[in-house]
Formats: structure tokens, C-alpha cells, sequence
């Protein structure tokens, strides 16, 4: 029986992964703005490595930079479902849309205050 459970949460578990890479294989497929972010990490994680002087420096300049990535694919999402649900031009779905944006653009506003406050105490 115990086995039983365990198995059922293992396949919960791949089914979860398998869905999570659908999901970064879709949005990086449909959003540019994604992929571009995705291409700058390349940049950005040497970067926060050479520049970070400690441990915790490092780790905070490299997980600033996850959350814009996190809020693109939040903000994407909030996209598709406004989209689904009517592509009728509405000043509500315009709204919803403009502060998903929002958000993003505040992640980078954190992005570049997190790593000029960090290299500025530095160099």
C-alpha cells in the first residue's frame, strides 16, 4: 500500500515536470520578449558571478534577474487568458494587460537598482 502511494506521487511528479517544460518550451516558442530575456541570463549570470563578491551577493544578483523572467512568463500568462476569453478590444482587458506589464518593468527597475547598489559598493 505505502509503495502504491509513493508511486502515484512519483507520477505527479513527472506529469508536473513534463507539464512545467511544455510550458517554458511554449513561451519560449510564442514570446519574443522571453526569449530575448533568455538570451540576456546567458550574459547576466557570468556577470553576477564575476561581480558578486560574496555568496549571498551573487545569489541576490542572479535571483533578481529569475524574477524578470518570472514575471514575463506571469505577465504572458495574464495575456493568453485575457486574449481566451474575448479578443474584443475593451478598456478592461487593456488595463489588465498594462499592469502585467507593469510588472515586469517594475522587476527591471529592481533588477538595475539590486545591481548598481551591489557594484557601487564595491567599484
Amino acid at each position: 500500500m505505502q509503495q502504491n502511494h509513493y508511486t502515484k506521487q512519483n507520477k505527479s511528479l513527472l506529469k508536473a515536470f513534463y507539464y512545467a517544460t511544455c510550458g517554458f518550451k511554449t513561451i519560449f516558442q510564442d514570446d519574443a520578449a522571453f526569449k530575448q530575456e533568455v538570451f540576456l541570463t546567458i550574459v547576466v549570470l557570468p556577470l553576477a558571478l564575476f561581480f558578486g563578491v560574496t555568496v549571498v551577493e551573487k545569489t541576490i544578483l542572479i535571483s533578481c534577474w529569475f524574477l524578470v523572467l518570472l514575471m514575463e512568463i506571469i505577465n504572458s500568462t495574464i495575456e493568453a487568458v485575457v486574449n481566451r476569453i474575448s479578443l474584443e478590444i475593451h478598456p478592461l482587458s487593456k488595463k489588465i494587460k498594462d499592469m502585467s506589464a507593469a510588472a515586469v518593468l517594475l522587476s527591471i527597475i529592481n533588477v538595475v537598482t539590486v545591481w548598481i547598489v551591489i557594484l557601487s559598493s564595491h567599484y
